[in-house]
């Protein structure tokens, strides 16, 4: 079962805004109140309650903390809410009300004291009318508004076509998104064009531009109609805007002294990618694909297209592709994938290529990138432990999964070429 949203969402769809006005009223003579009291110019109190009346710790470290609740609908709700969290010497950083038909969800970003437990936030919370609490850390980043932060996402989503499920990730936080294509008509059945939420609000289905569909899940935080919104406009700008892929390459001299150009690829480089595949021998082929490759047309649309993941391009003077690395989009995990034409392995051009998509995937805000192959890809091994990253490796009939963390600082500088030109 889904129901349609399609409807623009506002605060005054939901609630009077007689009733709106009164809220922020209390709301405002409540934080006066309260900044008075910590700013006045009264001399501090002798007692213990006095001084910790701050909202550093005795140590005088404070905690970041991203919260939602759901409110009743009915006047001084959000001020008692505000009340509650100032009696624990709770910065209120930001707010943004989500309304729905019953009631209202407010998001916070709070600064709280750190000897203050989650559990003991949310308890406060409750006590005080909310309902359904989610609460989890938040950084430095969830200092940017709400506004600000969707501008960037659109921008990012304007110049890079890849950049659309990441957009959503940062948009919705820790959600699993997965996209079918365009000729998989099940997967397109029930979802109309201004997309669809499922009754429990933790499913979003959405139109892809090129016909598919792109599901989003985030099973512990059902979605509200403002995110189903921002979603689905942020999807519409990538329609709207069609195919795109940064333009930008670099031009490398190889130990060996050859100059090979790194660009980003898209489906436009089909024919080259499949001309590279038919030079390459079955023995490269095996190591790439874990088997007889069959049909390259299968796949090769699915790899090059920016709806999946970034694709980077190894050419040659003049202009023969002959190296190709993918990040791909595995659902809330990413995974890296390389094949070099036989003539060129062993010149330093599939260690490039992972350089670059563990930098892309770094930029990404991805946590690790894994890569799968056979237990015999000496080649591939060695180019993953070039990265100084710690490493996991799991082995199973002679598939090898290994998996580089990211957030790591590499043991050592990764081996560099020249650059001779870049435009």
């Amino acid at each position: 079962m889904t129901r349609n949203v399609c409807e623009e969402t506002s605060a005054a769809d939901s609630r009077p805004v007689r009733q709106w006005r009164r809220d922020v009223v209390e709301l405002a003579a409540l934080l006066r109140t309260w900044w008075a009291s910590r700013h006045g110019h009264a001399p501090p109190e002798d007692n213990d309650a006095g001084a910790g009346a701050g909202i550093d710790t005795g140590t005088g470290a404070s905690v970041l903390w991203r919260m939602r609740t759901t409110v009743k609908d009915e006047p001084g709700s959000l001020a008692a809410l505000c009340i509650a969290l100032a009696e624990r010497r709770i910065d209120i950083l930001s707010l943004q009300t989500h309304p729905l038909a019953r009631g209202t969800v407010d998001e916070f970003l709070l600064r709280a004291p750190g000897d203050l437990a989650a559990a003991e936030i949310s308890g406060s919370v409750s006590r005080a009318g909310g309902s359904g609490t989610w609460i989890e850390r938040a950084d430095a980043h969830d200092l940017v508004d709400a506004p600000t932060r969707v501008l960037g996402l659109a921008t990012r989503t304007a110049l890079d076509a890849a950049e659309l499920p990441l957009a959503l990730r940062q948009l919705l936080g820790r959600c699993t998104i997965r996209s079918l294509p365009g000729g998989d008509s099940a997967a397109r059945e029930g979802v109309p064009v201004e997309g669809a939420l499922e009754e429990t609000d933790t499913v979003m289905r959405l139109r892809a531009p090129e016909g598919g569909v792109i599901t989003v899940e985030r099973p512990y935080l059902p979605f509200t109609p403002t995110e189903f919104a921002r979603a689905r406009a942020l999807v519409e700008l990538d329609a709207r805007l069609g195919p795109r892929v940064p333009h930008g390459r670099d031009v490398l001299t190889l130990p060996r002294g050859n100059a090979i150009t790194v660009r980003r690829a898209d489906a436009s480089d089909l024919n080259a990618a499949k001309a590279m595949h038919e030079r390459c021998s079955p023995r490269t082929l095996s190591l790439r694909y874990h088997g007889p490759m069959g049909d390259a047309d299968r796949y090769l649309g699915h790899l090059l297209s920016p709806r999946y993941g970034r694709t980077l391009a190894v050419q040659t003077a003049s202009g023969r592709v002959v190296g190709l690395g993918h990040l791909l989009w595995d659902g809330d995990e990413t995974e890296i994938a390389l094949l070099v034409e036989d003539e060129w392995q062993r010149r330093g051009v599939g260690g490039e290529l992972l350089r670059r998509l563990v930098s892309m995937a770094r930029e990404a805000n991805c946590e690790h990138v894994y890569a799968v192959t056979q237990a015999s890809n000496t080649g591939m091994v060695a180019a993953m432990r070039a990265l100084g990253l710690p490493l996991d490796y799991q082995i199973e009939e002679g598939t090898l999964v290994i998996t580089a963390r990211l957030d790591a600082t590499p043991v050592a500088s990764p081996k560099t070429y020249d650059h001779s030109a870049r435009d």
